[in-house]
């Protein structure tokens, strides 16, 4: 691996700036270049500055157009050195309008798929997909299952779909790992996150109650709530991307012993507030005041797709992502373990609207 050239999309976004410190770091014989939007360029160099200037090159372009924006030039430079590629750029927004899904995620990942066939020296394409592909189905969903006939929440979760579709379709001339994490989290150490969304919801909702002295109401179902911490998502892609017996698979990338959505609400609430709310509200009343009162208002800002996610029964299997990270030393941390340190950084920054 001493020289590894790799190509990365996705950069300088939360998980993207911390997987190219982290490849760039595994190696010094690594170089990256960060295949970056041009209204990001000037973040993203800044960003690449904090890491490492000269193994680091931030490059602008475009995954939605042909041959990714690029120049003749810079395609077929990267065409004959691109070792591997790992693909994270997608929109992640719940409730991102068809169009702007399809364009990027379906898309984009298409011409991402092309550029990965015409790579000469290609060892692997990196495939950042979602647990969600398992779109509305019950039950445990398995790593090698992906089309069983399920419908969709939202068009993140379709467009993730289809992409993910497209890339296995692919496989036979594009080695490939594909990985599916759950609802991504602060790091499991020092809670550090870019944005309070996904569970982080439920803890905004918690503080804006308790600042105004109304009392807590459990919420939430017995449906597992399944979150994972971002270092997990980063440094199990890090160590799997060099493991040969990797190509081909599909990891799910996940808490193995997720948190129910209530007992989840339970363990925010008592870690931030020091106590556990007394009662449930039922689920037809829960529903209500999610939809009205004191509750519908500290949502303010939290997006109601948001909400369906702590009802869906589904639980995803990761035995083959549990012995793959194990034969490189690495174990998915329970939520229960790293919890206060999210809760930590989440008070600390609250009030801030770079988090909102």
């Amino acid at each position: 691996m001493a020289s590894d050239h790799l190509l990365v999309t996705g950069f300088p976004g939360f998980l993207g700036s911390r997987l190219v410190a982290s490849l760039v770091a595994r190696s010094p014989g690594t170089r990256v270049v960060a295949l970056v939007e041009p209204t990001m360029a000037d973040r993203a160099r800044e960003a690449a500055r904090r890491i490492d200037t000269e193994r680091v090159e931030v490059l602008a372009g475009d995954i939605t157009d042909a041959r990714l924006g690029l120049s003749g030039e810079d395609y077929e430079r990267l065409t004959g050195s691109v070792t591997a590629v790992f693909h994270l750029a997608a929109i992640y927004d719940l409730a991102v309008p068809f169009e702007v899904a399809q364009n990027v995620n379906v898309e984009g990942t298409a011409n991402v798929l092309d550029f990965c066939a015409g790579a000469a020296r290609l060892e692997r394409l990196n495939y950042v997909s979602t647990a969600f592909v398992a779109g509305r189905r019950h039950g445990v969903v398995y790593e090698h299952e992906l089309s069983l006939g399920q419908g969709f929440k939202n068009h993140y979760e379709s467009t993730k779909f289809q992409a993910e579709h497209w890339v296995r379709h692919a496989m036979d001339r594009v080695p490939t790992t594909i990985y599916r994490p759950a609802i991504v989290v602060g790091d499991s150490s020092t809670g550090e996150t870019a944005k309070f969304d996904g569970p982080y919801y439920l803890l905004r909702m918690i503080a804006r109650l308790r600042a105004r002295r109304v009392p807590l109401a459990r919420i939430g179902s017995d449906a597992p709530f399944n979150v994972v911490p971002v270092d997990l998502v980063v440094n199990g892609i890090v160590a799997v991307s060099s493991d040969p017996e990797a190509v081909g698979e599909t990891l799910h990338l996940v808490d193995p012993e997720p948190l129910s959505s209530r007992d989840l609400f339970d363990v925010l609430a008592e870690e931030y507030t020091g106590r556990r709310p007394k009662h449930a509200l039922p689920a037809a009343a829960a529903d209500a005041t999610l939809r009205f009162g004191p509750t519908r208002r500290a949502l303010d800002g939290i997006p109601r797709e948001s909400l369906v996610y702590l009802t869906h029964e589904v639980k995803f299997d990761a035995r083959r992502a549990g012995a793959l990270l194990e034969r490189h030393g690495i174990r998915a941390p329970l939520l229960r373990e790293y919890l206060p340190a999210l809760v930590a950084f989440f008070r600390e920054h609250e009030d801030d609207p770079d988090y909102t």
